[in-house]
């Protein structure tokens, strides 16, 4: 097993719509405020940094962590599409385990323009450019956004190897909203039922309409992570750790199998998942409560058998057996995920840490998930890099 890494305190933001929000200097030093202010540390006490976010100029790290103080710590920017705050924690999670730092910050922000992510350097190869090809030789070049093509594409390959149905996708977008309406921190917190899903503006006839993708969202989240011997010597609560964490980027399968489920990142998730059960000694059978990336929710469905939540094609029994949510096997995205919480892309990562953390302290409360011993997180981004970590309650 792993060395220890203290999560000693999580910030974050309410999660808002574009033009809702706050500017990302103003979210990010929210969220660092709220991250020290639960460690119980001043900033003083950090030795490095790593910001992340997709949408902003260089060195936007710095702006936001300059508002906390300016000690001349190292400060690194971080971009890795919709895994980048995962991927600023998985940086400061390494500084803490090799012995480089005792007390790191990780924050993710974004702020966000309305409707679908779309390029902003359009002057220069895309680095998608190999993805959207492969894409459009095994979906067609239907006139819907990209993402949407990308995951709509995966639903319908698994609905056509395993039988998987639009009511499959429905029912997990019902069960999200299910869950938000107990974040306070969630963009929507209305309960919707699988009908309302299902007769939402067709995208996709039989495989997505529109509330089955997640929002635009602007927002920020933070982490402290410490060693345990810092904890112990300022008395901080070093009750949840992370005691095993992966990252993946895409292998040679995701262009060769001719799959648009291998295209969005299953064997990346399936690797990485693998890695840290190995590393643990711990199982899927073991973890009670998983934040995982439901950008859609169909890539929710094909998260279920990456992470082996359930079998491979067993997906949709998962779904109807109620294994997904509270009182099943293991309850997903309590926080009402990227569907209904929302997804700040470089802010999803750190915020799923925000919510298992409060779940692992039992500090959740109407979304406490109970015996929360073990917890799992899943973040994912095109292009391509995933990370899982795992949590536990000491």
């Amino acid at each position: 097993m792993r060395s220890n890494v203290v999560v000693a305190g999580v910030g974050m933001t309410k999660f808002s719509k574009p033009g809702e929000n706050e500017n990302y200097l103003e979210m990010g030093k929210r969220a660092v405020s709220g991250a020290l202010e639960d460690a119980g540390i001043k900033y003083e006490k950090v030795e490095q940094g790593f910001v992340g976010y997709v949408y902003g100029d260089s060195t936007c790290g710095q702006n936001v962590l300059y508002k906390a103080g300016m000690t001349g710590i190292p400060i690194v920017n971080v971009n890795n599409n919709c895994s980048t705050g995962s991927s600023a924690l998985y940086l400061a999670r390494q500084a803490i385990e090799h012995k480089i730092s005792d007390c790191v910050i990780a924050v993710g922000f974004e702020q966000m323009r309305p409707g679908a992510l779309s390029e902003v350097w359009t002057d220069r190869p895309s680095p998608l450019l190999d993805f959207d090809k492969k894409c459009k030789n095994l979906v067609g070049s239907a006139e819907i956004p990209l993402t949407l093509k990308y995951f709509g594409g995966a639903g319908l390959s698994h609905m056509k190897k395993y039988g998987s149905s639009i009511n499959d996708f429905a029912k997990i977008r019902a069960k999200a909203s299910r869950h938000a309406k107990n974040n306070p921190l969630a963009l929507f917190r209305n309960e919707i039922s699988e009908e309302d899903v299902l007769n939402s503006p067709e995208i996709w006839p039989n495989v997505m309409t529109k509330l089955m993708a997640c929002p635009p969202t602007c927002g920020a989240a933070a982490a402290i992570l410490v060693s345990p011997e810092f904890a112990t010597a300022l008395n901080i609560n070093s009750s949840v750790r992370i005691i095993g964490q992966a990252m993946t980027t895409d292998d040679s399968g995701t262009f060769e199998s001719d799959d648009m489920i291998q295209l969005v990142g299953y064997d990346m998730s399936k690797a990485a998942a693998q890695q840290v059960y190995e590393q643990t000694s711990i199982g899927p059978e073991d973890v009670s409560v998983v934040e995982l990336h439901d950008c859609f929710a169909q890539n929710e469905l094909l998260t279920y058998e990456a992470l082996g939540l359930c079998p491979e094609g067993g997906a949709s029994k998962f779904i109807n057996d109620s294994n997904n949510t509270y009182g099943g096997d293991v309850v997903t995205n309590p926080s009402g995920g990227l569907l209904c919480k929302g997804h700040p892309l470089g802010a999803t990562g750190l915020a799923q840490c925000y919510e298992l953390t409060h779940q692992l302290r039992g500090t959740a409360e109407d979304r406490q998930v109970d015996k929360t011993k073990m917890a799992m997180q899943h973040n994912l981004g095109l292009g391509g890099a995933c990370v899982v970590t795992m949590y536990q309650r000491s």
